[in-house]
């Protein structure tokens, strides 16, 4: 039976001295859930393929981290390539004998289609489809899906490897799909929303093999809605954090009972509850503000 001591916030959510892989962790989501880790006592490795942009990171948000224990530590990877998966492994392995968290974050979107507004016949609806890039399909699923697969195969020993470090302590995988990949609508991007409903899935199938006694991963995702990324905006400014600007019409137009896009603390309050939660396999945490309320 657990004491008041156990409910603290410090016991709840103690990250303390783990160690932790974020791919695509220079900007955006992927900063938002490093900082996240390496804030509350992490170890924490950021992967991309701009090594510049790693390097931007740590200057900018490694050197005040309000965590004595906690570390932002820049390693260049591409998730598209299988050859760099296994070298990322290998470098992190010459440093640690396990891993705690891995965060499958890196992720891209290309191309849009300008259907939806609900007057096009089907001469047109197939027009217009028919444009789409089957090398950007390919581009999108690739990062998306094939990434995170091949990612968590092979970072699966050192995962494991986590339940010897502590007491019940399970290694787990938590993958950032989206809400794009649960609504109906097509959000004009049939290939991302497509490619996060994929992801969706593959979390559900990594989950069931993981789970064996042998492995016991656990593995979740997280289904963000809109928050400030390089993909929902322009770029990232100086601090590698990008901006939405809102005004009150922002719920009504979006279609969001918050009124707002996501910010970092939401991002941040998810993964460290999947992390610490160690009774939480195979589940989808969507933070969307209630945008699928409105386009279920």
């Amino acid at each position: 039976m657990a004491n008041n001591t156990s409910f603290k916030n410090t016991t709840l959510f103690n990250v303390e001295g783990w160690v932790a892989v974020v791919t695509g962790g220079g900007t955006g989501i992927g900063l938002m859930a490093a900082q996240a880790l390496a804030n509350n006592g992490a170890r924490v490795y950021i992967t991309s393929r701009r090594q510049s942009v790693l390097e931007q990171a740590v200057a900018t948000h490694g050197k005040s981290l309000v965590h004595p224990r906690g570390e932002l530590i820049p390693i260049s990877a591409d998730v598209t390539d299988k050859s760099s998966i296994d070298q990322l492994v290998a470098e992190i392995s010459k440093c640690e004998d396990h891993v705690d968290v891995l965060v499958n974050n890196a992720g891209i979107s290309k191309a849009t289609s300008t259907v939806e507004k609900g007057d096009e016949n089907a001469v047109a609806l197939s027009k217009e489809l028919w444009e789409e890039n089957a090398n950007d399909w390919e581009d999108v699923f690739r990062t998306n899906v094939i990434g995170p697969f091949f990612t968590t195969v092979k970072f699966l020993p050192l995962l494991a490897s986590s339940a010897g470090t502590k007491a019940a302590h399970r290694g787990v995988v938590i993958n950032i799909t989206s809400m794009s990949g649960i609504t109906r609508t097509s959000q004009h991007h049939f290939s991302y929303n497509c490619s996060k409903a994929a992801a969706i899935h593959l979390s559900t199938l990594l989950a069931q093999e993981c789970r064996r006694t042998q492995v016991n991963v656990r593995v979740n995702n997280i289904a963000p809605g809109i928050f400030p990324s390089e993909m929902t905006t322009e770029g990232s400014d100086e601090t590698n954090k990008s901006r939405i600007p809102v005004d009150e019409s922002y719920g009504e137009k979006k279609g969001i009972p918050a009124g707002r896009p996501g910010r970092d603390e939401d991002i941040a309050q998810a993964i460290l509850a999947l992390a610490c939660n160690q009774y939480a396999y195979g589940s989808t945490f969507k933070i969307d503000g209630g945008y699928l309320l409105e386009h279920p």
